[in-house]
């Protein structure tokens, strides 16, 4: 979610969502009206997305221990989508070792020396499901806490995120070879999720709020988004946001929850139960 991005060498996660639909590839690009009480959708044309950037082998040999055997894990998977159960399976238990002992500060999102690290573009390499039926363990799980935050009212319909996201009401597959990057502006409390696609390139973007109940998950508000065509074409979506706001009632759309952090990696957990994986490094991780 990006226009106020900053080129820093710092962290991301979460949570947030792009756009696709298909002429070849599969991005749906669907606007999700449907929040708490209603029952229409409004879905905007398919992207096709055909950007292939440089292949790249795995750079995990200067990540401490457990970054690198995650980036081991996630590299081949083209971000979660071909991730088979033994794998998503290995990525939990990775993950969780990593959130249980180095969890980052509770202050993350409120002192602005330690925001820093999270200030700056991250790239998307990874999404599955934050629970899979062939994880039984529950002593150690992850568990939410107020998913909807009260009066935001945030949709925790599960969604299926295997190398796609969404967030916003926006949706789109991920396992092409196109990095979506998101970006954090600390100082202006904005973030933005930006794609390339065969056709162009899609940023969505919007302002963000540190949680009242859960001190390290930031709620989205997205008021932003524009599709930019290779033919020089601009299309303002922002509107949309707008529309859907209205109809739900509440311009906070989804939040992101930061559950691990360095100067290279980012772990998050999002509000439709999705896990992502992100690093600073555009090439971290092979497709």
């Amino acid at each position: 979610w990006s226009s106020c991005v900053k080129n820093k060498r710092c962290i991301l996660r979460s949570h947030l969502d792009y756009i696709h639909p298909t002429m070849k590839s599969s991005i749906s690009f669907t606007l999700g009206f449907a929040a708490v009480g209603s029952t229409s959708a409004f879905n905007l044309p398919s992207l096709d997305t055909v950007f292939k950037p440089p292949a790249s082998s795995v750079k995990a040999s200067f990540l401490p221990k457990d970054e690198a055997e995650l980036i081991e894990t996630i590299s081949f998977t083209r971000n979660g989508k071909n991730a088979d159960l033994n794998t998503q399976a290995r990525v939990l238990s990775i993950v969780r070792r990593m959130e249980t002992s180095a969890p980052p500060s509770l202050s993350l999102l409120s002192d602005p020396e330690e925001a820093k690290i999270l200030d700056g573009d991250w790239y998307l390499q990874y999404t599955q499901p934050s629970e899979i039926d062939a994880v039984t363990d529950t002593d150690d799980k992850w568990v939410v806490v107020e998913a909807s935050e009260g009066e935001s009212r945030i949709e925790t319909r599960q969604f299926n995120a295997r190398g796609s996201v969404s967030a916003g009401g926006i949706r789109v597959d991920t396992s092409g070879n196109s990095v979506a990057k998101q970006s954090f502006d600390i100082s202006k409390s904005r973030v933005q999720n930006e794609v390339k696609t065969g056709i162009g390139r899609v940023t969505v973007g919007g302002s963000f709020r540190q949680s009242s109940t859960v001190p390290l998950r930031a709620i989205a508000a997205v008021d932003f988004g524009k599709i930019e065509t290779k033919l020089g074409v601009a299309l303002d979506i922002s509107g949309l946001f707008a529309i859907r706001a209205l109809l739900k009632g509440s311009k906070e759309s989804g939040w992101l929850e930061t559950t691990y952090i360095s100067e290279n990696l980012r772990i998050g957990r999002g509000n439709k139960g999705s896990l992502f994986v992100l690093t600073r490094d555009r090439d971290a991780v092979t497709p």
